[in-house]
């Protein structure tokens, strides 16, 4: 059986494929990226490193060449460059024959109002249009995501957010990755749809782990979106990421993130990783 990986050098997905290694052998085990190069201590244990780019379509269709089992990682970009490249990408997996495509998208896609939901409904919608079988990893937030506020915490800052006392599923991206791990080599996930949630925390909660890994007290601000806004402005973020931002912290303060499900621990068959961890690894601890 051959599992594919896409973006095989970014921060989730090799972290999908240390996961993979652990469980399968390096010569049933591809990638696909962009720049091969990039990749060379992949090859050198063995994988399958293959070149592929979303924005040539061709080159998807042979990296995807006797594939069984996918995983398509979401690419970056804006909405409509996403959508874009990846309905190219599951067209190329229906030309290629691969028989799975697992596919990372947003905790409660089809009702999610954040703004990037768009693309993984878009997305769901063509893997299930394509008559592939599949599983839709819907992945809460990644605990990574909070690293400026952590790093910016470390030195004393507050703890600033729009959030009122909305919850989110935070989890490390490390426990996604192996949750991913376990659908690609697991059996019976075809036609799956997983929300993948840590226990829901809210901001404020999340600071008092942050300050117990530090050992000091975070003064938490819940500012208002006009606020926020001017804060990250001050941050030196240009306007189109302060933006997304602001539509971001809206969104999770209707509830975007707070999706419960022990799904995770079930896939991962143990506990999910301390927060607690998470925050001593963005802090090199």
């Amino acid at each position: 059986m051959k599992i594919l990986v896409t973006g095989a050098t970014g921060h989730l997905g090799s972290l999908v494929v240390e996961a993979l290694l652990q469980t399968v052998s390096a010569g049933d085990l591809a990638v696909s990226v962009r720049n091969p190069e990039k990749a060379e201590a992949l090859r050198a244990q063995g994988v399958d490193v293959r070149q592929g780019d979303f924005d040539q379509p061709e080159t998807l269709e042979k990296a995807f060449a006797g594939v069984d089992r996918l995983l398509l990682i979401s690419t970056d970009g804006d909405n409509e460059t996403r959508i874009r490249q990846h309905q190219s990408a599951v067209d190329a997996a229906k030309k290629a024959g691969v028989g799975f495509i697992a596919y990372t998208s947003v905790v409660n896609a089809e009702k999610n109002t954040l703004s990037l939901a768009e693309v993984h409904r878009a997305t769901e919608q063509a893997i299930r249009d394509s008559g592939i079988p599949y599983s839709f990893l819907r992945n809460n937030w990644y605990l990574e995501n909070e690293a400026g506020s952590v790093q910016a915490a470390s030195q004393g800052a507050p703890w600033v957010h729009a959030t009122n006392a909305s919850q989110v599923g935070w989890a490390t991206r490390s426990d996604y990755a192996h949750a991913a791990a376990a659908v690609l080599t697991g059996e019976g996930h075809e036609n799956s749809v997983y929300e993948l949630s840590g226990k829901l925390r809210t901001q404020a909660e999340l600071a008092a782990i942050v300050g117990e890994v530090l050992g000091q007290d975070i003064n938490v601000q819940n500012v208002d979106d006009a606020a926020y806004a001017d804060i990250m402005k001050g941050a030196g973020l240009p306007d189109f990421v302060v933006s997304m931002l602001v539509d971001m912290q809206s969104a999770i303060r209707e509830g975007a993130l707070a999706v419960e499900s022990d799904t995770l621990e079930k896939l991962l068959g143990r506990p999910a990783q301390p927060l607690s961890e998470g925050v001593k690894a963005i802090l090199g601890k």
